[in-house]
């Protein structure tokens, strides 16, 4: 009976190293490289993720102690920190970077049909953004505030799935809004946001490509009501209706009707006005699309967590954005290792039974035989909805 691989080993069964190797060819990653690679760099990096290293001595001294098996990971030169380290600093990002997209594209049609709580077959996105806080003295680059660093990661997130299929990484600085002008459209798709990103240049740009959004409105914005239909207030509406914009700069910006939608949560009292340009959905539907949006902020809570993406391995641009990338590529590669083995637990146990469990050596299917899941998947979901009701946006 042949006896199993490790089990880190068989995680990186599911990369696509053809897809990878291009990826490093692109940008020349390998060029006079002889023996630390841009495949043994991203073994490194993602062992660091899914076991949670604290540091660059964190990563070499637990490797040194697996050193007879470094070789079943894929690694097959020696680690030293100062070797990752230059790697880290001097690899181009962008590698990672388009190597995460290749792997957002092959979880994206494993997660098509995905139900996320809301009964409609259009594709629906989350676009919110993050603030990660630094230390200025040690990365002066990403300056934000007088006496402060940080970078944001601006994400579109498929709501099926909890996909992350866009990320762009700025620095503190960079207005919300401006992320928008970077997205990737999709005719016929649904862009969810909060009013941050409440720009009726870019709204006016998103019907023109055949997007719909739904947007929280602002309290001070200047409407002409056009139409009113009946809504039904025992369920939390107050109003569903056709505007046209007042203000004489706004439309300009957006020179067509608007809906506005009014809505009191039951529970919480709190009130939203939503507007959207889509006129055929029932109000309550563009209501729980809305609602469906923190799925993003449970989706930050949840990589700032069990990612390293809060302390970083290196102090340059290009050593964070690479640490960054490599983070967003383990999370899409386990979401992909979920749905090719079917594992019914969520993500967050998949990576704590990982966390302990990637030196074993036995079939991977074996690591989740016995495990209750329900438990953890439970509180995800009570945990979004106390994320939803606590908000005070």
């Amino acid at each position: 009976m042949p006896i199993a691989r490790i089990i880190f080993s068989q995680i990186m069964d599911f990369v696509p190293m053809h897809d990878f190797r291009r990826c490093v060819n692109r940008y020349g990653g390998n060029h006079k490289v002889q023996t630390f690679t841009c495949a043994d760099q991203f073994r490194c990096m993602a062992f660091a993720q899914l076991s949670g290293r604290e540091s660059l001595r964190d990563i070499e001294n637990c490797l040194r102690a697996m050193q007879p098996k470094l070789y079943h990971m894929g690694i097959r030169s020696r680690v030293a920190r100062s070797t990752l380290a230059d790697a880290n600093e001097g690899r181009d990002w962008r590698i990672y970077a388009d190597f995460a997209q290749v792997l957002i594209a092959h979880a994206r049609p494993l997660y098509l049909n995905e139900d996320f709580g809301v009964d409609l077959a259009a594709t629906v996105y989350a676009l919110d953004s993050t603030t990660i806080d630094l230390c200025l003295s040690i990365f002066p680059w990403a300056h934000f505030q007088q006496n402060k660093a940080a970078i944001k990661l601006h994400t579109l997130l498929n709501l099926r799935g909890n996909i992350p299929e866009f990320i762009h990484i700025s620095d503190g600085r960079m207005n919300d809004m401006k992320a928008m002008d970077k997205l990737p459209v999709l005719p016929g798709a649904f862009y969810i946001m909060d009013r941050g990103y409440v720009d009726f240049a870019r709204l006016y740009t998103l019907q023109q490509s055949g997007s719909f959004f739904v947007i929280r409105g602002k309290r001070d914005m200047q409407f002409k009501r056009r139409y009113s239909r009946h809504v039904d207030k025992s369920a939390g509406l107050r109003c569903d209706q056709t505007i046209q914009l007042a203000g004489k700069k706004s439309l300009g910006k957006y020179p067509i009707p608007l809906r506005r939608i009014r809505y009191i949560h039951p529970e919480t009292g709190k009130e939203f006005t939503f507007l959207t340009n889509d006129f055929q959905l029932p109000a309550l539907t563009i209501a729980a699309l809305y609602k469906s949006r923190w799925q993003v902020e449970l989706f930050f809570k949840w990589i700032k967590q069990h990612l390293r993406i809060k302390a970083f391995y290196g102090t340059s641009e290009n050593a964070v954005k690479t640490q960054v990338w490599i983070a967003v590529s383990v999370y899409v590669l386990v979401a992909i290792l979920k749905k090719k083995l079917d594992l019914p637990c969520s993500l967050y146990t998949i990576l704590q039974i990982l966390d302990v469990s990637l030196f074993e050596k036995k079939p991977i299917l074996q690591l989740f035989t016995g495990v209750d899941y329900n438990e953890e998947e439970n509180d995800e979901h009570k945990q979004l909805e106390l994320l939803y009701l606590e908000a005070g946006q």
